[in-house]
């Protein structure tokens, strides 16, 4: 694994909590001076302190450790928790349900950020009966493809794997409003609301 919490995140969110290296070093049963080490980068957390650490901080493990919070504006709804991850190396496809630390072929995953569709990339969404029909008119040569399109409503996720040479569409069974997602082996992800 790539990643271990930083000294600057300690003291971020230390500072954050409105906690002195004292008090935090009493919570933890360690001393102010282990806390100040931390900080400073001349010594790291044992990995049984990362969790009590995580939990006096107010954060979760993976916040710790990757350094950034994961801040959700409503965190019952899975949509705005979800995340997709695609290894580089050989194209496996993730999907959390919540921030994750993924690793694949030996390679810390970061979540993809979905983008607005541009002109080269744009799905057409059309329903028919009770299917949505998505296509997008993209091409779909070995070097340059859409690798997935998948459908996310209420608490499914639907995911249909493209493959080079062959149609860049996909159905879903309509379950009413959602987010369609694809995946360009060149560009990146992309979404848009239907």
């Amino acid at each position: 694994m790539n990643h271990y919490v930083t000294g600057a995140a300690i003291r971020r969110l230390r500072e954050k909590q409105k906690l002195t290296q004292s008090q935090l070093a009493e919570k933890l049963a360690v001393s102010d001076k282990t806390i100040s080490k931390w900080e400073t980068g001349r010594g790291f957390p044992d990995i049984s302190l990362i969790e009590p650490l995580a939990a006096v901080l107010g954060v979760s493990v993976p916040e710790l450790l990757s350094g950034e919070a994961i801040i959700n504006t409503n965190r019952a709804a899975n949509l705005l928790r979800s995340h997709l991850y695609v290894c580089p190396i050989c194209g496996n496809v993730l999907y959390a349900t919540g921030s994750a630390m993924i690793s694949c072929c030996g390679v810390t995953l970061p979540p993809l950020e979905a983008e607005a569709p541009d002109a080269a990339h744009t799905a057409v969404c059309t329903k028919i009966e009770d299917e949505i029909h998505v296509a997008v008119d993209h091409p779909m040569t070995k070097d340059h493809h859409l690798t997935f399109i998948a459908f996310l409503n209420g608490g499914r996720f639907e995911f249909v794997r493209l493959y080079p040479e062959g149609p860049a569409e996909a159905r879903f069974f309509s379950r009413g409003h959602g987010v369609v997602f694809w995946y360009c082996n060149h560009h990146g992800l992309f979404s848009q609301k239907i």
